[in-house]
């Protein structure tokens, strides 16, 4: 009697499994986003880089920023990736 309730129970995951590997195949990936500022590490982790949603160069320690956000932060002085040169992209130059 256990054993099949134990089969039953594994037959159950399987197919909640299968239900939601389907589902999170029919969602749509979420849009990058189209700026990132990277924070250093430590006590208030300042900001250190600005960089563009789709730069290859960014850290987990990356936050999304709006465009205005992402231009005040370079305008505040904070480092532009030499990469993805969001700078550029966003009408700032050095």
């Amino acid at each position: 009697m256990q054993v099949k309730g134990l089969q039953r129970t594994r037959d159950w995951i399987t197919a909640e499994e299968q239900r939601e590997g389907a589902e999170a195949r029919r969602r749509p990936a979420a849009p990058p986003p189209e700026w990132l500022v990277e924070h250093g590490i430590g006590t208030g982790r300042p900001a250190v880089r600005v960089h563009s949603g789709d730069c290859w160069d960014t850290r987990s320690r990356c936050k999304p920023v709006d465009r205005k956000a992402a231009r005040r932060t370079l305008a505040e002085g904070v480092q532009a990736c030499p990469h993805c040169r969001p700078d550029t992209a966003l009408g700032l130059l050095e």
